[in-house]
């Protein structure tokens, strides 16, 4: 058992060595180069899309879709009002206003039902979060996107290889986007991608990632673009993790199972939801103190620290952040309480079972501390 437990930490082989060193001796190390274009059609595969284009981070991706579509000032987007606030500023970003909705107590999810309530003449599309791993309700949010003309970019940046009905997340939305960043379950340090069926939406979305330069004429701009392309030895690490990425899901899920062999006969003590029609990918494992207040929730926090173990809160709700207060918004009350008191605990695919132990025996001594 380490001294100190990091909440997460990346899964680093001699093979992710190697294939940065390649990258680098190659001499394409910027923007171009084969292991582009070989991350961007490996992940396609692996998600189960015609297209995938790679980007500078999730975040981008996330706006570069907006982009795609066509979000623009004036328009409305429907957010779950439990995410990383990357989700409402990429809508931000484009002019357009990110609209907050609950989640589902079953699968912390976006509730397909708030949904429907909150759809106006202005809504242009709806943005699931498949949030710390766990699917949303895509059948339902699909109907209800086909039934109001909306489009849907599902955010799966935590949810690389989570499976609803048993197809991947990353394949329901026109667009979907991922994250690389370091905590991920796979990593390129920092980096995102854009997966899709539809090629006019991946033709336009690498034209605007690489400043909106004609195919035709070099340095010839037709459009404001980005720059948000990822460079060869990001995608070099992202080969290499992507080889393994069944490994490192395996190990998620056996890390999962140990905190819940370990957990599950602590009173008031709830782990991560995993639906009858949902795979889980436990990218985080995560507690919620059904009886405690946030304040109970913190001093857990504090103990564990003081004994070696990092911890992270759960996100808070986007409607309480000072720049979306005043936006339109459900009534987000289970979005609260799962955020009020919620913990996210060491996750990492190094986790050794003894660490396990060791984390949820120091949950126990606080639990009998406050008996």
């Amino acid at each position: 058992m380490s001294q100190f437990i990091p909440v997460s930490e990346p899964s680093i082989t001699q093979k992710e060595v190697d294939y940065v060193a390649d990258a680098v001796k190659s001499g394409w190390v910027s923007s171009h180069g084969e292991y582009l274009l070989e991350f961007e059609e490996r992940f396609a595969d692996f998600i189960g899309t015609r297209y995938a284009v790679s980007n500078c981070n999730g975040t981008v991706a996330l706006h570069l879709a907006l982009l795609v579509l066509g979000i623009k000032s004036g328009d409305e987007v429907i957010v779950p009002d439990l995410t990383f606030v990357a989700t409402a500023n990429a809508v931000s970003y484009t002019g357009a206003k990110p609209v907050f909705v609950d989640i589902e107590r079953n699968s912390w999810c976006i509730d397909p039902c708030d949904i429907e309530r909150a759809i106006t003449e202005k809504t242009k599309a709806i943005i699931p979060v498949h949030l710390y791993g766990h699917p949303a309700n895509m059948d339902d949010i699909v109907a209800i996107a086909k039934k109001h003309s909306l489009y849907i970019i599902e955010d799966c940046a935590e949810a690389h290889g989570a499976e609803y009905k048993g197809i991947k997340v990353g394949s329901f939305g026109d667009l979907s986007a991922f994250s690389f960043y370091g905590n991920k379950v796979i990593t390129t340090g920092e980096g995102g991608m854009i997966t899709t069926d539809n090629e006019e939406y991946y033709r336009k979305a690498k034209y605007l990632r690489d400043h909106a330069m004609s195919e035709e004429k070099r340095y010839w701009h037709t459009d404001i673009g980005y720059n948000y392309r990822m460079t060869n030895i990001q995608a070099a690490l992202g080969v290499a993790q992507l080889e393994r990425i069944q490994e490192i899901l395996e190990k998620k899920r056996q890390i999962f199972e140990w905190y819940h062999k370990c957990l599950s006969n602590v009173s008031d003590i709830v782990l991560n939801p995993e639906t009858s029609w949902a795979k889980n990918i436990f990218w985080m494992v995560s507690i919620v103190l059904t009886h405690a207040t946030n304040n109970k929730r913190d001093d857990l926090m504090l103990k564990l620290k003081n004994d070696g173990i990092e911890t992270r809160p759960f996100f808070y709700p986007l409607s309480d952040m000072p720049m979306y207060t005043t936006h339109r918004k459900t009534d987000t009350s289970v979005a609260h309480y799962i955020s009020e008191r919620g913990i996210n605990l060491p996750s990492s695919a190094k986790l050794t079972f003894e660490d396990v132990e060791y984390v949820c025996g120091k949950i126990k001594e606080w639990k009998s501390s406050t008996l």
